[in-house]
């Protein structure tokens, strides 16, 4: 029986690893607590925007859905993350909130990286070409309320305290405040300490949970790596004196800082100085945030009244599974890394779009549990990816070598002259030009991300808002023999002349392509992808 630490710290690695990512699960029934007060199909831990995306998405098709977080209150305004990129607002575009949620931030055309050299997101084949600045505790707003809409159950001031796997579900046992945020009573016995115990079982669980992921100690997944950097500072003020850009990051000889405009006059900054290392729990103050601003970029925009400081470290970790059964890791409870290209918040939402929809079509019985294999082939390698961008940036900021520190300038200075290398490196940042492996012999589109195609009926990612598959072929396609009433497909043409049919999966990704009419080839796409036979007119 795998059993959760209460504090849910995160393991170093001195847990034994299961023999494969579908392990087989648990099945013993020692210690279990008396009959679940509560079953459901999924149960999410965590409410970031990691675990609200994927219980939104999962309560929008049909699914119920529990949402269990250890904080007693649902969202602070006192959060992280800054930064949400292009691929993060098209998947909110295909939820209908990006929108609005790029009428609450700033829109940033030009990165300023380290002096000189500058990244153009305007450059980007998106309909977000920019990347937009805007708290963290703005996209958790706009995702929490359409999780309630949807019909999610919320328990705030709920911590798990021990989880157990069978073929059948996941069993989790859970104690919550007596005076916590509990949308329905489900608590069974008083505990020891004065809360209420429950137990919640569900037919899967997912662990978006954070960095000290309860959920991925009790399934026994270590969370290999270190600490890169620390005594990072962040503080939100007011300036005096506002920059001209609304995000700026730099690096000079013993520190770095990065200044950027949430669009309201208050403004982000963090940053490091060499010689200033405190631990954690030493508080930090504004004269410490004019410092490294000053030194970085040689002025501290006459900044004041701050309404939030924090000092923190940054690890590199990446648990070696998403998935042990029927528990998922998803966000910072799989991956963490440096906070350099703001890709932490991003990666975790991409994690929740690539695992909703499989769990939806799995529950719903369209598709075999193997599909949810897939989750861990196609996220996990983006995870590494991201850990060594964004460590490759850490490493050029934090260097102290004279070779370290002419390496970063060369560097700047290739990315400020040669355009393509400059726009490999914002596609990559911005997750616009992350693909997903592909089967030998696909067509070359297989696996890439789907843009913002016109539709004779809108466009893609309105389409997209249903949840299903969106099947795009040329204007004239006879409907398939077998149609059904499009329960797991939507039909639509092109705008414009085209004769290429493409099947482009709920999270906005090609699953098959053909340049030419081969409705064998779709068929078998839609029997592998949807278990349709075929799709439906538009």
């Amino acid at each position: 029986m795998a059993r959760s630490s209460n504090g849910g710290s995160s393991s170093t690695g001195t847990h034994s690893t299961p023999a494969d990512t579908a392990a087989t699960p648990d099945t013993s029934t020692a210690g279990r607590a008396s009959a679940p007060s509560e079953v459901t199909d999924v149960l999410v831990v965590g409410a970031g925007p990691t675990g609200l995306l994927t219980a939104g998405d999962l309560a929008a098709a049909g699914h119920e859905v529990v949402l269990v977080e250890r904080r007693e209150e649902s969202i602070s305004n006192l959060s992280r993350a800054l930064v949400v990129h292009a691929r993060t607002l098209e998947q909110l575009d295909a939820r209908g909130l990006a929108d609005e949620l790029a009428g609450l931030g700033a829109p940033a055309e030009r990165l300023g990286i380290f002096g000189r050299a500058v990244l153009d997101p305007t450059t980007l084949p998106s309909r977000f070409p920019y990347v937009l600045i805007a708290g963290q505790f703005e996209v958790e707003r706009l995702l929490e309320r359409r999780a309630r809409k949807a019909g999610v159950t919320f328990r705030y001031g709920t911590e798990v305290t021990d989880l157990r796997q069978d073929d059948e579900g996941v069993e989790v046992d859970v104690t919550t405040e007596a005076d916590a945020d509990m949308d329905t009573d489900v608590t069974t016995a008083t505990s020891k300490a004065g809360g209420k115990a429950a137990t919640l079982r569900a037919s899967y669980l997912v662990g978006s949970d954070g960095v000290h992921s309860t959920v991925r100690e009790a399934v026994g997944l270590p969370f290999p790596g270190r600490s890169v950097i620390r005594s990072i500072v962040l503080a939100d003020v007011r300036l005096a004196e506002p920059p001209s850009s609304p995000f700026m990051f730099n690096a000079v000889d013993d520190a770095f800082a990065l200044l950027g405009s949430f669009g309201d006059g208050w403004y982000r900054v963090g940053g490091w100085d060499r010689n200033h290392q405190l631990p954690d729990s030493e508080p930090a103050g504004l004269d410490e945030v004019r410092s490294f601003t000053r030194q970085a970029f040689g002025s501290d925009f006459g900044m004041h009244d701050p309404r939030w400081i924090s000092r923190f470290h940054s690890d590199e970790r990446q648990a070696p599974r998403y998935r042990v059964g029927r528990v998922f890791l998803a966000g910072d409870a799989a991956h963490v890394h440096s906070p350099a290209g703001g890709m932490g918040m991003n990666t975790g939402l991409q994690d929740a779009a690539n695992l909703s929809w499989k769990l939806s079509a799995v529950l719903h019985g369209h598709s075999p549990a193997a599909l949810l294999d897939t989750y861990q082939q196609e996220r996990h390698p983006v995870g590494t990816l991201v850990l060594r961008s964004s460590g490759a940036i850490i490493r050029l900021a934090l260097a102290r070598s004279a070779a370290a520190r002419a390496l970063r300038s060369a560097g700047a200075e290739l990315i400020d002259r040669i355009r393509p290398l400059a726009d490999r490196a914002v596609r990559t940042i911005s997750g616009i030009g992350i693909s997903y492996p592909a089967p030998r012999g696909s067509h070359s589109l297989t696996g890439k991300r789907a843009p913002d195609l016109a539709l004779t009926s809108g466009r893609l990612y309105e389409a997209l808002r249903e949840g299903k598959f969106v099947l795009v072929s040329p204007e004239g396609t006879s409907t398939l023999p077998g149609t059904t009433a499009g329960e797991r497909v939507v039909h639509a043409h092109p705008a414009g002349a085209g004769r290429r049919t493409l099947l482009i999966r709920p999270d906005g990704y090609i699953a098959w392509a053909s340049d030419k009419p081969d409705p064998e080839g779709l068929r078998r796409a839609l029997a592998r992808w949807t278990g349709s036979p075929a799709a439906s007119p538009a």
